[in-house]
């Protein structure tokens, strides 16, 4: 099972933080931070870990938020994109895996305290989301001072620096992970199209996968206006917005939604036969791999586009099953010709799905239409038993 991101999160993060901020404040007292930021540390999860320590600055900094702001900007290092030559406090954090992770409390300190000095906390999260990222705590002020926010954000779109650009998408994401939903946007989502707009061609790729994620939760609400704004943008498009487009589209296509696999070619219904179905083994325990295998026969006169994913249906503690789409492949197949497809699907428990035992039913779907493929029969009991 993957390590618990806490556990890159540990006791070395407050004292690298403490030792960055006496560098450049003589009146910090490190001993006393660090005391009150370790008592109950072990024993909370990353995002708590992430505000107790936003919390315990927000006690041993000047009272001044402005003040305080002012030290946390000037003990940051340096930003993603320079020169790495130079070792500093906050450099150390890239072995743990967790980079900027280190600024997590910073990002809620700009959160929790700086609503009241909105010019001050804009100018602090673009320094932290060149080093980190302030998609968290610009969220609260997009809730309380939206206009301004959205303007700001609309300066930033154009902006030299691409996490500042990126900030623009993925702070404005409706549904965005590990954060509170920004409900303004899910009943209308206008203000944050017209900045996607401004970034849809954006050169660099990962702002536009954030583009694609911010269109994809708006998908979710707004099916019809995801299907709508893809098809206006895959008009004269490369393939940097092509792909962009299909992204967006994923959770969409995943539901089987006819507009969106429409737009990617894959509207028609299949003709096709399905054969020499095997999944084995047809018993497996919790920890075994399960090989789910099958042949696909073009029974239509033409040439036939086909998008074909797994839906294979997992049991829950409760007893219910629940489906998880397995992604295989998109293919062309002309009349009479047969296609093998084969996937091999972890049984072993992980962080994101924990397994129980019973029988799991196994769908194919293609372009979006679901077709029984067969089920299996999981044990409880490690692999081999």
């Amino acid at each position: 099972m993957a390590e618990p991101l806490k556990n890159y999160f540990g006791p070395e993060i407050p004292q690298k933080i403490a030792r960055m901020i006496s560098a450049v404040y003589a009146d910090f007292q490190a001993d006393a931070f660090l005391h009150d930021a370790l008592d109950g540390f072990e024993d909370l999860e990353l995002t708590p870990r992430g505000w107790h320590l936003a919390r315990a600055l927000r006690r041993h900094l000047p009272e001044d938020y402005p003040t305080a702001i002012e030290i946390l900007m000037a003990s940051l290092g340096p930003k993603i994109e320079e020169s790495e030559d130079s070792q500093t406090e906050a450099d150390e954090t890239e072995s743990s895996g967790m980079s900027g992770f280190l600024y997590l409390p910073h990002v809620f300190f700009v959160a929790e305290y700086g609503l009241d000095d909105f010019e001050v906390s804009m100018d602090a999260q673009y320094e932290l989301t060149q080093r980190f990222t302030a998609e968290i705590s610009i969220r609260p002020f997009l809730v309380e001072h939206t206009d301004r926010t959205l303007a700001r954000l609309k300066e930033w779109s154009a902006d030299p620096r691409p996490h500042v650009r990126r900030l623009v998408s993925e702070g404005t994401r409706p549904r965005l992970p590990w954060a509170p939903r920004l409900r303004a946007f899910q009943t209308d989502p206008g203000p944050v199209l017209e900045l996607l707009e401004l970034l849809k061609d954006d050169p660099e790729l990962f702002v536009r996968r954030s583009v694609a994620n911010n269109l994809n939760d708006i998908g979710k609400d707004h099916p019809e206006l995801l299907v709508d704004t893809a098809r206006r943008w895959l008009k004269d498009a490369g393939e940097d917005r092509r792909w962009l487009v299909r992204h967006a589209l994923r959770s969409a296509v995943k539901r089987g939604d006819p507009g969106a696999l429409a737009l990617l070619g894959y509207g028609d219904p299949a003709e096709v036969t399905i054969r020499d179905v095997t999944i084995t083994p047809p018993a497996p325990r919790i920890g075994d791999s399960v090989v789910i295998a099958f042949d696909l026969l073009n029974t239509g006169a033409g040439v036939q586009r086909l998008l074909v994913d797994l839906h294979l249906h997992f049991v829950k503690a409760s007893g219910r099953t629940s489906p998880k789409v397995f992604k295989l492949r998109g293919l062309e197949l002309a009349p009479r010709q047969t296609a093998s497809l084969r996937k091999t699907i972890s049984l072993a428990d992980m962080s994101t799905r924990k397994h129980y035992p019973g029988m799991h039913t196994v769908d194919v779907v293609l372009n979006g239409r679901l077709e029984p493929l067969g089920a299996f029969d999981l044990g409880a009991g490690p692999a081999g038993t």
